[in-house]
């Protein structure tokens, strides 16, 4: 009677060990077409979160830095996503409708973007909320920018001031790192 008592909390105990923090694939999100997807998805993949905004001082040189970004490394295990936000000065005030046409028709963007969110505050969805407290950065303007691993551990973060082009040095050596890994899995 010991030993299955013994045996049941040995059981209990390596299963609690099994379990694993939680990360930033582990949320979902409603694309900009209203359709909740899992974040999931991405995982295995180097992931660039950003908050954008389509009236932006910022707007123009991160649409086009990011476009490209996805252009140059999308093909391999790569993706930028994007989360308008309202928060500040409210620059993104259309609707998601408005928004996928503008950053679409203006900057061909083919990087998955989200519906609307809060980046900040009580009302944060959950994934910046994760993006915040990992990082220990909180966005204060549009166009903050995560580096997410493929394991979904925040490995970086960036303020507005920080151009695309100063964090792709980061983000190609895990994009590198990655496809090593994959050629070494084969």
């Amino acid at each position: 009677m010991v030993a299955a008592g013994a045996a049941a909390w040995l059981l209990l105990w390596a299963a609690a060990c099994a379990q694993r923090e939680p990360d930033f694939y582990d949320f979902q999100a409603v694309n900009i077409r209203g359709k909740l997807v899992s974040l999931e998805k991405y995982r295995g993949s180097v992931s660039l979160v950003v908050n954008v905004a389509s009236e932006c001082g910022f707007t123009d040189q991160h649409y086009r830095a990011l476009q490209q970004l996805q252009r140059d490394l999308g093909p391999h295990h790569f993706n930028v996503l994007a989360f308008p936000c309202n928060q500040f000065g409210q620059q993104e005030p259309d609707s998601n409708k408005e928004i996928e046409s503008f950053a679409r028709r203006t900057y061909s963007v083919s990087f998955p973007m989200f519906s609307k969110v809060a980046v900040t505050g009580t009302g944060a969805h959950p994934a910046f909320k994760y993006l915040t407290q990992t990082s220990g950065k909180e966005p204060t303007w549009n166009f903050w920018k995560y580096l997410v691993a493929p394991d979904g551990k925040v490995v970086g973060a960036w303020d507005p001031t920080v151009s695309v082009e100063e964090v792709r040095p980061q983000i190609t050596a895990l994009v590198r790192k990655l496809i090593l890994q994959k050629r070494e899995d084969l």
